[in-house]
């Protein structure tokens, strides 16, 4: 495992690579049944176990899948004649929900918020 700080480039200069690693990354969670999935998957599950929990055909999961693994964002693993997937990154983990988060309080009228000790954007 490797330990670092979270601060990201937050006090560097940020690359193109990074925003656009961070584009496609942010465009595979615009799909409801894949930021489902993602969520579902901070425990190892297989594609029959998935499939049980979204609202979508077992060969419409395995392609949703592929596509994450293509991606780097989920890891697969080979358990008897199961196929088992989880998320890569708590990073990740985390990002979906903090976009969860945010459509709860748009889709309950909830206003939104900001930490006030939270550096002002630039």
């Amino acid at each position: 495992m490797h330990a670092h700080d979270n601060s990201y480039g937050r006090n560097a200069e940020e690359s193109p690579e990074q925003y656009g690693a961070a584009a496609e990354v942010l465009g595979l969670l615009a799909d409801p049944t894949r930021l489902r999935l993602l969520q579902l998957l901070n425990s190892e599950q297989d594609v029959t176990t998935l499939t049980s929990q979204v609202e979508a055909s077992r060969s419409s999961v395995s392609q949703h899948l592929g596509r994450l693994r293509l991606a780097g964002l989920v890891q697969v693993r080979r358990e008897g004649r199961r196929m088992v997937y989880r998320i890569t990154s708590d990073h990740l983990a985390g990002l979906v929900e903090e976009a969860l988060g945010y459509a709860y309080h748009a889709v309950h009228g909830i206003p939104h918020h900001r930490n006030p000790e939270a550096p002002p954007s630039e």
